[in-house]
């Protein structure tokens, strides 16, 4: 099925600049790990050693928060995801 993965403007030098990716998945995990298998240098700026998502990453289906357990949410075909870093301080 195919998930289109809008990039943010800072992660699109890791990808070719590309804003836009289409990937094939049936879960937040898949369609990311397609994404990182196209654009390998995007992993670490997504992903910690241990396979989770870094803890400023948030990730967006169809414009609402995929949180907690984003990794594991189901998407379907014509989905798209959003990577958004959150920032904090004050």
């Amino acid at each position: 099925m195919s998930v289109k993965i809008n990039i943010p403007p800072y992660l699109q030098a890791f990808n070719n600049n590309v804003e836009v990716v289409e990937v094939n998945g049936s879960t937040v995990d898949g369609c990311l790990n397609q994404l990182v298998r196209q654009f390998p240098s995007t992993e670490k700026m997504l992903f910690a050693k241990n396979g989770e998502l870094l803890n400023y990453v948030g990730i967006y289906i169809n414009g609402k928060d995929a949180y907690p357990r984003e990794l594991a949410k189901p998407v379907k075909d014509g989905d798209e995801l959003h990577i958004i870093y959150m920032v904090g301080g004050g």
